[in-house]
């Protein structure tokens, strides 16, 4: 038989902290809490591009590199006599049990919103009934900001500050879009001001439909990612240029790509 995951696991713990340890690795031993942040976020990110991709293998391997980065951080926590990551590990793993008392405990909850509001209560049960000091606590202001907008309008919405039906957003969004041409006259500030609030309603638009507006983006970025270098491969071996292209020439072989996409999607 193979090694179990907790097995498994703690020869990963051991490996990480031989690699921090004297005589380790030089580059692993300077690393920081600071240093690491730019390398947790990356890997995060790419667990999402392994997903969008749909391959298994490399959603293995990215999930892999993800959790390194949490071993790293409970290593120097426990360099620094704070915490180790057997505390980690019990922690959320207690934590998950108690706000799942519908499935651990005699709690209920038939529908996804019950569970969510039951996880807020027991949130606050855990703080000794203290409330926080706002309903819009507990969203970092280091997320990407369509996602830091549309948590932040899922919360209010908890509370009750959220339209009524999707026509109202819908309305909103219009309402945004004139105020945005209207202010186009008016001066960088102005404009700058009333394309964010477009896009705060636009963020909007997306949770009434259940559409996850960090999402949208990234895989609309990733589509005319493809498309242009369509139109570059193209055009290179055309050999020329993208500057010796007309517009009319380099939107056509847009099209091509979006067909390309279409009839590859159809089959």
């Amino acid at each position: 038989m193979g090694e179990t995951c907790g097995t498994l696991f703690e020869r990963l713990v051991r490996v990480m902290a031989t690699l921090r340890a004297p005589g380790g690795c030089p580059w692993d031993r300077e690393q920081t809490r600071e240093s690491l942040k730019a390398f947790l976020i990356e890997e995060a990110y790419e667990v999402l591009e392994a997903l969008d991709q749909g391959e298994s293998d490399k959603l293995q391997e990215e999930l892999g590199d993800l959790l390194l980065q949490v071993v790293f951080h409970a290593q120097i926590a426990a360099e620094l006599g704070e915490f180790t990551v057997k505390e980690v590990l019990a922690n959320v793993t207690d934590k998950l049990i108690r706000r799942h008392p519908h499935v651990f405990g005699e709690g209920k909850a038939d529908t996804a919103a019950e569970v969510l509001s039951n996880w807020e209560r027991l949130k606050q049960d855990e703080r000794g009934g203290v409330k926080e000091a706002s309903a819009l606590a507990g969203v970092p202001k280091t997320l990407p900001t369509l996602l830091r907008a549309q948590r932040l309008q899922d919360k209010a919405a908890r509370v009750g500050f959220d339209w009524g039906e999707t026509a109202q957003v819908l309305q909103k969004v219009e309402e945004e879009l004139l105020e945005l041409k209207e202010a186009m006259g008016k001066g960088a500030a102005a404009t700058e001001a009333e394309l964010g609030d477009l896009l705060f309603s636009l963020v909007n638009l997306a949770r009434f439909f259940d559409l996850n507006a960090e999402e949208a983006l990234r895989k609309c970025i990733e589509k005319f990612t493809r498309r242009f270098r369509h139109i570059e491969t193209v055009i290179a071996d055309r050999g020329r240029s993208l500057r010796e292209s007309s517009l009319e020439e380099m939107d056509a072989l847009w099209q091509e790509a979006k067909i390309g996409e279409e009839l590859g999607r159809d089959r």
